[in-house]
């Protein structure tokens, strides 16, 4: 191959070569836009050369995501660590986490990050100032990833699972698990703050109104916004309004809360329990028939997708990244 040039960085980032030469001695007076352009282009175009320490770090991605306290975001923090760890020294992810009850400071903390950033991957719920700020920041070049949930209709990139089959899917086993018996079914998710959630519901409802069984009531859908205590008060609630639940659907958070009344109601085998995330808790749910069925998202997955479509996004690398929903893993008793 062609050994690169100044001539040719210069031309591909669009600037003199005098400014490329600064870049690569590290002699100062070059904007972070710039020296970014710069590095960019060194990586199109496969020059070797690495950046000065200085310039390190100049392509700037941000990944912010709420509730590090739970098991999903504390695994997707971690998976989104050991990425960054391993990434070329040009690029530096930040991770930040902000409250998911103040959508304003959300909104306010996209507009204006503190620093410059090339790409943005955001997980939060879904707000109509929050919407508005990804817009503006779309806008102004900031390459824009929405993770495990959708914010907003817009035509942004998307990394997640298939919601509405997983919702489907949790329909699907429990109608055709459950055949022999009739009762009532119900469903526990945060709120109507975050589209994965509504997304799941709606599939585990619509599959119910086209292939359930006529013995099955879907009789309500609780809100305990992912918390423990919340989680378990509304369901213990849902037991007593009704009395014949025979299977509960967690499409959010806070798997505990399910697990606490059903062992102190002493119903650990009288109802199918479907949750999400594979953690040690459910783990051992699932070992001890507590838990029939655990859809686990592979956040893993998720943020390697997220980080390269932003990286093919800013022309840091040239290969497809493939569009198609993450592979939700189905865990059982008998594949654990």
């Amino acid at each position: 191959m062609k050994k690169v040039t100044l001539l040719d960085l210069a031309r591909e980032a669009n600037v003199g070569t005098a400014t490329v030469e600064r870049v690569l001695n590290a002699r100062g007076n070059v904007s972070p836009e710039t020296a970014e352009r710069v590095a960019l282009a060194a990586r199109r175009l496969g020059y070797d050369r690495r950046l000065p320490d200085r310039y390190r770090g100049v392509v700037k991605i941000e990944v912010m995501m709420v509730r590090p306290d739970t098991p999903f975001f504390a695994r997707l923090n971690q998976a989104f660590a050991r990425i960054a760890a391993s990434l070329d020294s040009s690029v530096v992810v930040h991770r930040t986490f902000l409250d998911e009850l103040d959508p304003h400071g959300l909104a306010r903390h996209i507009a204006n990050p503190g620093f410059r950033r090339s790409g943005l991957i955001i997980a939060a719920p879904d707000h109509s100032e929050v919407r508005a700020r990804l817009r503006e920041a779309k806008a102004s070049g900031v390459a824009i990833v929405h993770i495990v949930s959708r914010i907003g209709a817009e035509h942004d990139s998307f990394v997640g699972i298939d919601n509405y089959a997983a919702g489907r899917s949790a329909a699907y086993y429990m109608t055709n698990m459950l055949k022999t018996r009739s009762g009532s079914l119900v469903a526990l998710c945060h709120s109507g703050a975050y589209d994965v959630h509504r997304e799941r519901v709606r599939g585990f409802s619509d599959y119910l109104a086209e292939h359930g069984d006529p013995a099955h009531l879907f009789a309500l859908v609780m809100f305990g916004l992912d918390d423990r205590l919340r989680s378990a008060e509304a369901f213990d609630g849902a037991l007593r309004q009704c009395r014949d639940v025979i299977g509960v659907y967690n499409a959010g958070g806070a798997n505990s809360g399910i697990g606490s009344v059903l062992e102190r109601h002493g119903r650990t085998k009288s109802i199918m329990w479907i949750g999400h995330e594979l953690t040690e808790n459910s783990r051992r749910w699932l070992k001890s028939g507590l838990m029939s069925i655990v859809f686990d998202q592979a956040p893993e997955t998720q943020a390697r997708r997220a980080i390269d479509l932003v990286l093919q996004r800013i022309g840091f690398i040239d290969v497809e990244v493939s569009n198609e929903p993450v592979r939700f893993l189905t865990v059982t008793s008998e594949n654990l």
